[in-house]
């Protein structure tokens, strides 16, 4: 599934003006799909007559506010009950005004959702809240007591315009978030946070993405507006596939609003974005003819573990096995092969020396690496194989005389964070699988700087060191010099130690078999995690291991070919 970033959103609206899709015309589509899934939504979800159901819109001054307005207009002929509550301001942009100036007055309540002026300080010293104020008719039987003064009269009609408010987000079955769009970076504005903030048992709908929300980073501002559905336009924006902004979206529709086609040849040339779906592994598995042997398939080199990190390499070597490989070699010190070989008894080994703490040696092991690495389709290296002079040595040595793909994870990130440098000297395409902790290391700051900026982050690495970055995580990214690609697949339950290392294997396995190697890296993080979602399914998030998900790995091959021959 494409996506794109807001400025390329930007972008294809501007073409598509020019070759007759008019962005007024975008916006009566975009108003036109809103509408259906709200009336879809009240039609589907109770009997009772659209006149017994109210729509309450929170719009913007922008755009996104006239999204609202369009919208609003067509379900107030269908008999909805419909209330919009200006917040922010009056609108602004012309198309936005123009939609307003649309709606029947006669027919519509009209709320103010911000304060002037001239009332501000004084609201301000009387502290008031939406939580705190009352209904309607509370404060209409405390104005009838007694004479107010000009200043209690201020209080008294900001009261009952927030409590105007308060009433129709409570008694509301659906509430729209139209207030801001793709372009907000800031912080919320107060208003909005504290009418976002009324609970309600209404169905909640953000338009784009949520207000709050920053579709281009994936970040949230505080008291952003948690939606039950996104209707996004026209493709998912690349910050909505981040966490944690992914959460607030909810289920994310993306309405059709008659983008002609090609108004996407302003994109030639930018980077492009796309969500993984099976499609893209239209080439995994490949197919196996009935003339195959274990060559036809790969040799995959893993480099991997040491004495007290023996399950790691076990695990690489298992998933990259589940995943098709014809033949796995494990490079390790001998008290690790001395377990993997009852483990994994399909691999063969290739004993290195170790030091007196059980780490791999470099001197003595050089010539035998550079033998098996010359017979191999791919190389995984790093995963338990510790951080010491000898280590960096072996990565380095490993970066330098490669002649197939390699995929550094775990402790060879970190013999690359040592010394950056090591990827300098590189001679083939490069995979690195870092998670948070891992690129904040790569890039010697916190783990926070790395959070808050997955998607440029991962974008600027890869172009700076031409390597192909898998950044892991929620949402986990794959981005190359040229493209970015965010997954869907995977759950919490993968939080474990020894997931990381079952992902290296099956991305070193994929290219060995000779996939492209961007197009394996995709492939290996889906499967991985649909081979996630299935062991979940099956033990539930708290109680599966990363075993389980080597064994759900062939369930998962099962699901993909499935749908494969739907799909023709």
């Amino acid at each position: 599934m494409k996506i794109v970033t807001p400025k390329q959103m930007k972008m294809i609206e501007e073409r598509s003006e020019k070759v007759g899709v008019s962005r007024k015309k975008l916006m009566e589509n975009a108003g036109k799909a809103l509408a259906e899934i709200i009336d879809s939504y009240c039609r589907r979800t109770s009997d009772a007559p659209p006149e017994e159901k109210s729509i309450v819109f929170l719009a913007g001054k922008g755009n996104n506010g006239g999204d609202c307005f369009a919208a609003a207009n067509i379900l107030v002929y269908r008999g909805y009950r419909i209330t919009v509550i200006n917040i922010g301001g009056k609108p602004s942009t012309d198309l936005a005004k123009e939609m307003y100036l649309r709606l029947p007055k006669e027919r519509i309540v009209f709320v103010d959702g911000y304060r002037s002026q001239g009332v501000e300080a004084a609201i301000e010293a009387a502290e008031l809240d939406y939580m705190s104020v009352p209904r309607v008719n509370e404060l209409e039987k405390a104005s009838d007591k007694r004479e107010l003064n000009p200043l209690e009269r201020i209080l008294m009609q900001e009261k009952l315009r927030m409590s105007q408010i308060k009433s129709a987000v409570l008694e509301a079955t659906v509430v729209v978030d139209g207030v801001y769009g793709t372009g907000f970076r800031d912080q919320l504005d107060k208003n909005a946070a504290g009418i976002f903030a009324i609970g309600s048992s209404a169905y909640r709908i953000a338009v784009d993405v949520p207000s709050g929300g920053n579709s281009v980073t994936g970040t949230v501002a505080f008291g952003a507006f948690e939606a039950d559905e996104t209707v996004t336009f026209g493709f998912i924006k690349s910050g909505m596939t981040q966490y944690p902004l992914r959460k607030y979206c909810g289920k994310i529709t993306v309405a059709d609003i008659g983008i002609p086609r090609e108004a996407l040849d302003v994109l030639d040339g930018e980077r492009a974005y796309y969500r993984i779906e099976r499609n893209h592994l239209a080439s995994f598995p490949p197919r196996r003819e009935r003339d195959s042997y274990k060559g036809t398939f790969g040799t995959l080199l893993v480099i991997a573990g040491s004495s007290s990190m023996r399950g790691a390499a076990s695990f690489a070597a298992l998933g990259a096995l589940r995943t098709g490989v014809g033949h796995v070699r494990i490079a390790s010190v001998e008290k690790c092969i001395d377990t993997m070989s009852v483990l994994v008894p399909e691999a063969t080994y290739i004993e290195l020396e170790s030091d007196d703490y059980g780490y791999m040696l470099f001197d003595t092991s050089k010539d035998e690496l550079l033998k098996a690495m010359n017979g191999a389709s791919a190389i995984v290296i790093g995963c338990g194989m510790g951080v010491t002079p000898d280590t960096i040595e072996i990565t380095r040595f490993v970066v330098q005389n490669a002649k197939c793909p390699v995929i550094i994870d775990a402790d060879g990130i970190n013999c690359i964070a040592s010394d950056i440098d090591i990827l300098l000297g590189k001679k083939t395409d490069i995979v690195i699988t870092p998670h948070v902790g891992e690129m904040a290391r790569l890039l010697n700051c916190d783990n926070a700087m790395i959070s808050n900026n997955r998607i440029v982050v991962a974008e600027k690495y890869a172009e700076k060191y031409g390597v192909t970055v898998v950044l892991k995580g929620a949402g986990t990214l794959i981005a190359n010099s040229r493209v970015t690609a965010a997954n869907h697949t995977g759950n919490p339950g993968m939080s474990v130690g020894g997931s990381g290392d079952i992902l290296a294997g099956i991305i070193g396995s994929i290219i060995a078999q000779g996939c492209s190697v961007y197009d394996s890296t995709c492939a290996g993080v889906y499967i991985h995690g649909l081979a996630g979602d299935i062991a979940a399914e099956k033990l539930g998030m708290e109680s599966m291991l990363p075993r389980d998900i080597i064994d759900c790995l062939s369930d998962s091959f099962r699901v993909l070919k499935e749908k494969k021959t739907q799909n023709n």
